[in-house]
């Protein structure tokens, strides 16, 4: 099966376009080296996948023969990253908190969209 088909399958990417794109990239790694999207996976290989900043591994059980529902993944993919990566998630979060308090700079799409709601009911109340 190709890397691109697999990491669609297992759920990884939500298309197989998506998933493309990211091999091309050079986002993938499988047994340390960086493939193209059409390279065959086999049982037993090692996958390093960066997606969301984050650098998945992962180990293959198993081929599946088509995209699966998300609780058989586990069966045909065992998830080896190590639990720093996800901590490096988390405190990258805080520290974009620290640098733009809520409510100070430019208003977000929410932020416009609750002040023209806001307007319009005055206008209503006239």
């Amino acid at each position: 099966m190709r890397v691109d088909k697999f990491l669609w399958c297992v759920r990884y990417y939500k298309t197989r376009s998506i998933a493309t794109e990211a091999v091309k990239k050079g986002h993938v790694k499988i047994n340390g080296q960086v493939v193209k999207p059409s390279r065959e996976v086999y049982p037993l290989d090692e996958i390093e996948l960066r997606k969301d900043q984050i650098n998945y591994k992962l180990k293959i059980n198993d081929l599946p023969e088509s995209r699966l529902g998300a609780k058989l993944v586990d069966i045909y993919r065992t998830d080896v990253t190590p639990k720093e990566s996800f901590e490096a998630l988390e405190l990258l979060k805080y520290s974009k908190d620290y640098y733009r308090k809520k409510g100070t700079g430019r208003p977000t799409k929410k932020d416009r969209r609750d002040i023209e709601d806001y307007k319009d009911e005055d206008d209503a109340e006239l």
